[in-house]
């Protein structure tokens, strides 16, 4: 089966890339190197190289060109009318028609100056030669341009154009615009074409899939299409025309009953009428949309009328090549695609009956007896006249009528949602369907992470007695303890007793002191000035309730002034400090002096080359190395203006190949 994939179409390039391309490639692949004092038949063999190669570059690229355009002769005709409503045939073929001629243009002009190039008795002639095969190649080819440009917008619409398969089993969608035909193929299937409330929303053809027993069907949505003459048909018109004419598929002809498409239900059975010719041997059914508007049954007797002529046509034009009437049944259907009232059986009749025709075909087709040759069919020979109907176990029957009541008890998870608000707003609830001891913790919210520890690590059913454990376990601990270090004086000697008094003093001061700077440090709250606006809290104030509780308040006053005066004033300069100290002056001189007062004014910042412990180096002369080759590393990129590795610049627009240095004689498979 043929595929027809435009999207892999090679882009074509405008005239003056399509030369720098060639002319660029030939510099890169061909030697450059010539001298005067090389042997004529070495300087004609370079020149030729050159315009041959460039010949055989221009012949791949524009054979490529022409051979992965389709020919509108060679394809299936649904696809060769479709790019002739859509590009005009003739200005196609006239594109790559020119193309074609280039190519063998292009031919001819290397042919002739190789030809020329045979009896080149100089370097300056030979290269002159040379220069004007290439000319004239470059020249064919932008007298090409806009045949090139034509091409790319075409390779370009080509792209967009969906994949439809002409020999797979195909519904097609036809009728007035705004009759409900796009919202019909979304119903049935995941595309999603653009749904509005005016005619020719559906510009062009739409394509989707859905499944009926176990086969996959296309649904091909059409255009709206106008009851006039086809020569006045627009674009967008005769793309459902072509297909309606090519394809062989199921028909579904939409008819909006309750005339808010804008159209009258005369006018869409002239549609009808006007376009019979294309439903020929082929299923066709009329659907009557919208009867959620207007039900068949309430149309007026003319109406009626109209729609029963449609059908009585409908039931002759299908199945036999003699135009056989067939049954009625599922040749007009009704269905509504806002209740969806209808939908899925007018899918099912569509592809059933498309079904149906497909293998009355083959069995007419003259495989059908290779196929039969290879298959037996068993029927089994009646030994007596007892008739023996099938039978099924009442058990069997029993657990299947309890199946289908727990079925119909059940409800889903649609029927809860259309129960709790629809779509949006009710959210099916993942947890009800957990094992668990007890159904009151399947909501509960279980923290993953807890204070930045996993969860589960501390998870333990027995943590309980685990716990126990180890109290007891502490407490025994702790009993020992009590039992090896309590010493009481009566088993030492007066000197151990005198040195254990000492530490214990000491011990003891140590705690002391500890608890004094604890108490200190908690009992000196600062009021922020931006909690204290209004100037409440004051000494004054502070004294007054420290009176009331019976303390005396004099030596936190004094020392919250003296803290304020402190933060008032600067500091002092060294020297007064030192002056200060009760140090003798033969123990400090003038250098020491001086040293001193440089240390409490500034304070020195430590050299960026200065070895730090924890950086990692051994000494500054290390640390000095390092520094001088991460210079050197980065001195390259900032001279490119990178801002790393993997920053790429590129300052000069020049390719390097047509701006670098001569090569040798040979190949250059650089790139």
């Amino acid at each position: 089966m043929v595929q027809y994939n435009f999207k892999k179409i090679t882009i074509v390039p405008n005239g003056k890339d399509f030369v720098d391309i060639i002319l660029s490639r030939t510099q890169r692949q061909t030697p450059t190197v010539v001298h005067k004092g090389y042997a004529i038949s070495r300087l004609r063999q370079f020149y030729m190289r050159k315009v041959k190669y460039t010949q055989q570059n221009f012949h791949e690229k524009l054979s490529t060109i022409i051979d992965e355009f389709p020919r509108l002769d060679d394809i299936h005709p649904f696809y060769g009318d479709l790019l002739n409503v859509l590009y005009n045939k003739d200005h196609y073929k006239l594109a790559l028609g020119q193309v074609n001629t280039a190519r063998n243009l292009i031919s001819k002009i290397a042919k002739d100056y190789v030809k020329l190039l045979k009896y080149g008795d100089s370097l300056y002639r030979c290269k002159a030669l040379k220069v004007a095969a290439l000319g004239r190649m470059c020249t064919v080819i932008k007298r090409i341009s806009p045949s090139l440009a034509y091409l790319e917008q075409i390779r370009q619409h080509m792209a967009r154009l969906p994949s439809i398969d002409p020999n797979t089993r195909t519904i097609l969608i036809c009728g007035y615009p705004n009759v409900g035909k796009s919202s019909f193929i979304n119903k049935i299937t995941r595309a999603d074409v653009d749904v509005q409330p005016y005619a020719f929303t559906t510009k062009s053809l739409f394509v989707g899939h859905t499944d009926y027993k176990y086969l996959r069907y296309q649904v091909i949505d059409t255009p709206g299409i106008l009851d006039r003459p086809l020569e006045d048909r627009n674009i967008i018109e005769m793309c459902s025309i072509t297909a309606l004419a090519n394809l062989r598929a199921a028909v579904l002809f939409f008819l909006d009953i309750s005339g808010s498409c804008g159209y009258t239900i005369a006018q869409q059975a002239a549609l009808f009428h006007s376009i019979k010719s294309l439903f020929m041997n082929k299923p066709l059914i009329i659907v009557c949309n919208k009867t959620d508007l207007q039900p068949l049954e309430g149309l007026s007797e003319e109406d009626m009328k109209l729609v029963m002529d449609m059908k009585s046509e409908a039931m002759k034009t299908v199945a036999g090549q003699g135009g056989e009437p067939t049954s009625d049944e599922g040749v007009l259907l009704t269905m509504s695609t806002l209740t969806e009232g209808g939908v899925i059986a007018v899918k099912n009749a569509a592809c059933e009956r498309l079904l149906n025709q497909r293998v009355e075909i083959k069995m007419k087709s003259k495989k059908i007896n290779d196929c039969l040759n290879r298959f037996h069919v068993a029927i089994p020979k009646p030994r007596d006249q007892k008739e023996r109907p099938p039978c099924i176990p009442e058990a069997v029957l029993e657990a299947r009528a309890k199946q289908a009541a727990d079925v119909e008890k059940r409800k889903t998870e649609k029927d809860l949602e259309n129960e709790n608000g629809g779509a949006g707003v009710y959210s099916a609830s993942l947890k009800k369907h957990y094992i668990l001891a007890n159904d009151d913790w399947k909501e509960d919210a279980i923290p993953e992470i807890l204070d930045g520890h996993n969860v589960a690590d501390f998870i333990d059913v027995d943590i309980l007695m685990r716990l126990e454990e180890l109290e007891r376990e502490e407490g025994l601990r702790e009993e020992e303890d009590d039992a090896d270090f309590e010493m009481d004086g009566n088993e030492l000697t007066p000197e151990e007793q005198k040195a254990l008094a000492e530490i214990r003093r000491k011990k003891s001061l140590l705690v002391r002191e500890h608890r004094i700077k604890k108490s200190t440090a908690e009992s000196r709250p600062i009021v922020p000035r931006k909690f204290d606006k209004d100037g409440q809290f004051t000494t004054k104030r502070m004294g007054r309730e420290l009176s009331k509780l019976g303390l005396d308040p004099r030596a936190a006053v004094n020392r919250a002034r003296s803290r304020s005066l402190a933060r008032g004033r600067k500091r002092e300069r060294s020297t007064g400090g030192v002056e200060a100290m009760d140090v003798d002056d033969d123990q400090l001189n003038n250098k020491k002096l001086r040293e001193r007062s440089v240390s409490r004014s500034r304070s020195r910042s430590r050299p960026p080359t200065e070895a730090v412990p924890g950086e990692g180096f051994k000494d500054t002369a290390q640390k000095k190395k390092a520094i001088k080759i991460g210079k050197k590393a980065v001195k390259m990129r900032n001279k490119e203006a990178r801002r790393g590795e993997a920053d790429r610049v590129i300052p000069s627009l020049k390719p390097k190949h047509l701006f670098s240095g001569k090569r040798s004689i040979g190949k250059t498979q650089r790139r």
